[in-house]
């Protein structure tokens, strides 16, 4: 987008006015998008209920998560245009504050997962404040420093185990009925997480606020000249990514039983996060769900490959640079160039 688009754009989101929000709200409810959304959230959660496929649960379970870290991860990258390197410290300082509280305190499962988000969010915006002064690389490579002071706290702090982390007992599931019917509660909840999350990344792409953000990508100086607050907007972005991942790991180490620093804050959950943004397509909504998707087959192959196990890492850093290089889009990106009414459909 060159120089003029981007400031139309930052004028559009500085001067849209404010009484228009109910009608724009009213008017997003009746495009057909948000109840595909729903629609995708409900398939998910039955199907593998209604099969008793515990396979297939497990398997949509991580494609749950991966969805909610890279749709969340799109609201920098795509829209602010900011590069997390550390988004994965928003999952794992979630679960640990989660898990905490479910199993310390014996605070339900839900609340411990909402206070979890609510305090990984304001701690995302105080730190925001700070490290998104810095652009480009120099905010890449603080949001690595983040993710690793706070492993080293986690990793020293005695209430959390220290280094061995938390384990949970059989009885931390027991007011969810039981160690199986924990299992189905968690993936629920973790789809439902999911849907959220797209439906919020929905909301904000088309909204004033998402259009602000939009303009910061593009050209950050000439929108803030065009009237867009991008100090405040940049940090409220950080916090509200930081939402929902910190509420999706919550809910995952519970049902996983254990959690522990290294699993935490793995610096490889980050990369492929942005792997799987890149690959379905940024700045858009579907794109994280397909990427996802796709990057959970391709990982589950490589994983029980002899041949290609321990390369992970290597073809997920080679599929980054072939999209970045040939398709910047993305998979929604060159589909939408090939049929552009699906944009009414698939956002």
């Amino acid at each position: 987008m060159n120089e003029s688009v981007s400031q139309a754009v930052a004028k559009a989101a500085a001067a849209r006015p404010r009484h228009a929000f109910g009608e724009e709200l009213l008017r997003q409810a009746r495009r057909p998008f948000p109840w595909l959304v729903v629609a995708f959230t409900l398939v998910c959660g039955l199907v593998p209920y209604l099969a008793d496929d515990v396979g297939l649960r497990e398997s949509l379970l991580l494609a749950a998560v991966y969805v909610t870290l890279a749709s969340n991860l799109n609201l920098m990258i795509g829209f602010a245009g900011y590069v997390n390197f550390g988004n994965i410290v928003f999952f794992g300082l979630g679960g640990y504050i989660g898990v905490y509280l479910a199993t310390a305190w014996h605070v339900n499962l839900v609340l411990a997962s909402l206070a979890a988000g609510i305090l990984v969010g304001f701690l995302a915006y105080l730190f925001g404040l700070g490290i998104l002064r810095l652009r480009g690389a120099f905010f890449a490579l603080a949001t690595i420093g983040v993710n690793e002071a706070i492993r080293a706290f986690v990793t020293n702090f005695e209430p959390w185990g220290g280094a061995t982390g938390i384990y949970l007992s059989m009885d931390a599931y027991e007011p969810l009925g039981g160690p199986m019917n924990g299992l189905w509660i968690c993936y629920f909840l973790l789809v439902a997480v999911m849907g959220l999350s797209l439906l919020l990344g929905y909301a904000i792409k088309t909204s004033k606020f998402g259009l602000g953000l939009l303009a910061i990508g593009q050209n950050e100086d000439a929108a803030a000249v065009l009237g867009v607050p991008t100090p405040r907007y940049k940090a409220i972005i950080y916090s509200v990514s930081g939402f929902f991942p910190a509420v999706a790991g919550s809910l995952y180490f519970f049902k996983s039983g254990i959690i522990e620093p290294t699993s935490a804050f793995d610096l490889t959950a980050s990369i492929e996060s942005i792997v799987m943004l890149m690959l379905g397509g940024a700045q858009t909504v579907t794109g994280p769900v397909i990427g996802a998707f796709l990057y959970e087959e391709l990982r589950g192959y490589l994983l029980v490959s002899q041949t290609f196990s321990h390369f992970q890492l290597v073809l997920a850093g080679a599929l980054l640079l072939i999209i970045v290089l040939f398709v910047p889009g993305g998979f929604m990106g060159w589909l939408h160039g090939r049929l552009p009414r699906l944009r009414r459909w698939l956002e």
